[in-house]
C-alpha cells in the first residue's frame, strides 16, 4: 500500500477517533486500524505479568506477542476487546505507550498491517506525525474536553471494570492527565502532524463530522 491510499485520524481520548474512523472506512470500503488497540494490549500484558515499570521486560512482552486488531483484539489466541478498555488499562496505557522501543515495533507492525494493501483509515496519536507522515489525508480530531469527558464516561459506563464508581469529573481529570503525558513524552508525542487538518467534533453529529472528513478528499 502507499501513503496515498491512507487517511490518518489522529488526535486526543474522547475525541470521537475511532467513531469516526470507522463511519469513514465504512463509507469508503477501507479496511480500519485502531493503533490505541495495540497499545492497550501490550498495557494490558505488562499489568498480568507484573512487570508495568519495567521497559525492557515490557518490551519482550511487545515483540513477542501475537496480536490481530481486525475487528475484534486477540491477543495471544484470547479475544481482549473488553479487558483492553478497562480503567486499570487506561490509567497505565501512557506509560507504555511512551516506551521508545515498544513503539518502535508497534509502528513496524502498523505499517506492515497497511501493505496488506487496499485503503485504509488509520487513527491513533502519532499516525499523521510519524507513522504515515506522507498520508493522502490527515487528520486530527479534536473536541470540549467536558464533551470528551463525558464520551468516555458512556463507553467505559458508570462503574470502571474494577466495580469502583466513576464520575464526569474524574474522567476529565484522567483524560486530562493522559494529555499531558501524550503530548509531552520524547517518542512520538501527541500533535497536530504537518498538513493535518484539525475538525472540532465538539456538539455534533458523526454524520456531521463524517461529511467535513469526506469533503477533504
Amino acid at each position: 500500500m502507499t501513503a496515498e491510499e491512507i487517511i490518518a485520524i489522529d488526535g486526543p481520548g474522547g475525541s470521537g477517533k475511532s467513531t469516526v474512523a470507522n463511519a469513514v472506512a465504512e463509507r469508503l470500503g477501507y479496511r480500519h486500524l485502531d493503533t490505541g488497540a495495540m497499545y492497550r494490549a501490550v498495557t494490558l500484558l505488562a499489568l498480568r505479568a507484573g512487570v508495568l515499570g519495567d521497559d525492557e521486560a515490557t518490551t519482550r512482552l511487545a515483540r513477542d506477542m501475537t496480536l490481530d486488531v481486525d475487528g475484534s483484539v486477540i491477543l495471544n489466541g484470547e479475544d481482549v476487546t473488553a479487558a483492553i478498555r478497562t480503567p486499570q488499562v487506561d490509567a497505565a496505557v501512557s506509560a507504555v505507550a511512551a516506551i521508545p522501543a515498544v513503539r518502535a515495533g508497534l509502528v513496524e507492525r502498523q505499517r506492515a498491517w497497511a501493505r496488506d494493501g487496499g485503503g485504509a483509515v488509520v487513527e491513533g496519536r502519532d499516525i499523521g506525525s510519524v507513522v504515515f507522515p506522507a498520508a493522502r489525508l490527515k487528520v486530527f480530531l479534536t473536541a470540549d474536553p467536558a464533551e470528551r469527558a463525558r464520551r468516555r464516561l458512556e463507553q467505559i459506563g458508570p462503574w470502571g471494570g474494577d466495580g469502583e464508581s466513576s464520575s464526569e469529573g474524574q474522567t476529565a481529570a484522567s483524560l486530562s492527565r493522559r494529555d499531558d503525558l501524550d503530548t509531552s513524552r520524547a517518542a512520538s508525542p501527541l500533535k497536530v502532524a504537518v498538513g493535518a487538518i484539525v475538525v472540532d467534533s465538539t456538539g455534533r453529529s458523526v454524520e456531521e463530522v463524517l461529511e467535513e472528513v469526506l469533503s477533504y478528499l
